[in-house]
């Protein structure tokens, strides 16, 4: 059982290092991304204009992230409250991180929270996940 055990266990371990680290290609490098989704409704109508996510954007947003970012729209559904199907317009903020920034988590902690306050948001839903860049 421990001949078996002990290579699977090893096979595992290498496994996650390689989910660590990608292997990048020629000319790109490894970087992080994150995806922000900011809801556009208030309460359960729609509520807060392009104008109003553009001064966001640019009061909140690209002060933590001069280098740059993308907006595009979108929108989403999930179930809420007795089984309703509820239906949003969104904003999606799409960040390329270089690995060298030590406080992006921070940042982004500020960026979510400001806009929860600002717009009495629930949430603001997040990916973020390893990359291979090249510009």
């Amino acid at each position: 059982m421990r001949r078996v055990v002990v290579p699977m266990l090893l096979l595992s371990l290498a496994g996650c290092a390689s989910l660590q680290q990608p292997s990048c290609a020629a000319g790109e490098e490894p970087m992080r991304t994150a995806q922000l989704f900011f809801g556009q409704n208030i309460g359960d109508k729609p509520g807060v204009s392009d104008a109003e996510f553009r001064k966001f954007v640019d009061e909140v947003l690209t002060p933590r992230f001069p280098e740059g970012l993308t907006v595009l729209d979108g929108g989403g559904q999930w179930t809420g409250p007795e089984n309703k199907l509820i239906r949003e317009a969104a904003k999606v903020v799409v960040l390329v991180i270089p690995r060298k920034d030590l406080h992006t988590q921070h940042k982004l902690g500020e960026v979510r929270q400001a806009y929860v306050q600002r717009f009495h948001q629930d949430s603001v839903m997040m990916v973020s996940q390893r990359a291979c860049v090249s510009f």
